[in-house]
């Protein structure tokens, strides 16, 4: 990436992965990062271990100052922000929302990242939502933020095609490099005082946070819903259905074309003459390709159809 002429004196807020090459490339950039705020240390994994967050490894790598208040909102973090008196204050999917007194505080404002064509999926979960719509395309905006919920100012956006097999986890790894990208130019073009904000359309759609029932396929719906909804929620936090009575999580499906299988009701299993293992759907069918029940290791469907013995005419629910 080419370095700004122009430096800033940043605060970065951010946690997850998507937030770390934003974080690589304000520093590979040269601008002045005078601390990095990040949420605390908390469990993961089957073991519960305390673990530091993606952005906290990355800004202890760079020997940058590291901060992780419980509650943004807490009067200290506000006395703390003044300390470091930042020109502005990065914020890409710091997961804590930022009180009006922390928002008015740099000169530049507080540009946040949003992996989504603003006013479009506003919310916690926009990747997930855009794929499991079946969205053709989508995008990374920089806003200035204000008190709503991704409603400030439109700085720059990007678009980006969404390929009708792409997952939740392919789209995400794509638009956390565009926003490092995009980030930079907006930071430049605020400095030089060539970018200013636009207000965002009327028109908006909210990407909310994914509740268990949203995780869970029906059958009843037609093929290419189902298949969205498995690779929107691939590879986190998986669709699923069940079994025998046993829940199983469907990691990758393909939209089957023709139509030469015997008619299938709902959920219907059948291996094909060429080892296909097809659902049927409301409407079409669906070759599943891998798959893994609960407490085991993903697997082909192939192996889960012998595994089971799946007899005809059995379903999954």
């Amino acid at each position: 990436m080419e370095r700004p002429v122009n430096k800033m004196r940043i605060v970065f807020m951010g946690t997850p992965d998507f937030a770390v090459p934003s974080l690589q490339a304000l520093h590979e950039a040269g601008h002045n990062i005078v601390g990095v705020f990040t949420q605390p240390d908390r469990p993961a994994g089957r073991g519960g271990k305390i673990t530091a967050s993606p952005v906290k490894l990355l800004a202890q790598k760079l020997e940058l100052p590291v901060y992780q208040p419980a509650s943004i909102k807490d009067p200290a973090s506000l006395e703390l922000i003044k300390q470091l008196a930042p020109e502005c204050i990065v914020v890409v999917a710091y997961g804590q929302i930022l009180p009006r007194a922390i928002l008015e505080y740099p000169p530049f404002g507080c540009v946040n990242v949003h992996a989504s064509l603003l006013p479009a999926y506003r919310g916690a979960a926009p990747i997930h939502w855009a794929v499991i719509n079946g969205e053709s395309k989508t995008g990374v905006t920089t806003m200035l933020m204000d008190e709503g919920l991704d409603t400030g100012d439109i700085l720059l956006a990007k678009e980006v095609a969404i390929d009708g097999n792409a997952t939740t986890g392919d789209i995400h790894d794509q638009l956390m490099l565009i926003g490092a990208e995009l980030l930079l130019d907006t930071l430049q073009g605020l400095k030089e005082g060539k970018l200013k904000g636009t207000p965002q359309p009327a028109d908006f759609s909210y990407a909310p946070i994914l509740q268990r029932e949203d995780e869970r396929l029906d059958w009843s719906w037609e093929a290419a819903k189902i298949h969205n909804r498995i690779r929107g929620l691939s590879p986190w936090p998986g669709a699923f259905t069940t079994f025998r009575g046993e829940e199983v999580k469907i990691w990758q499906s393909e939209l089957v074309e023709e139509d030469v299988f015997p008619e299938l009701l709902p959920g219907e299993i059948s291996l094909e003459r060429n080892k296909r293992f097809i659902v049927g759907t409301g409407k079409g069918k669906l070759k599943i390709n891998t798959v893994q029940p609960a407490g085991k290791r993903k697997m082909s469907a192939l192996d889960f159809y012998n595994g089971r013995k799946i007899a005809a005419g059995e379903r999954f629910l």
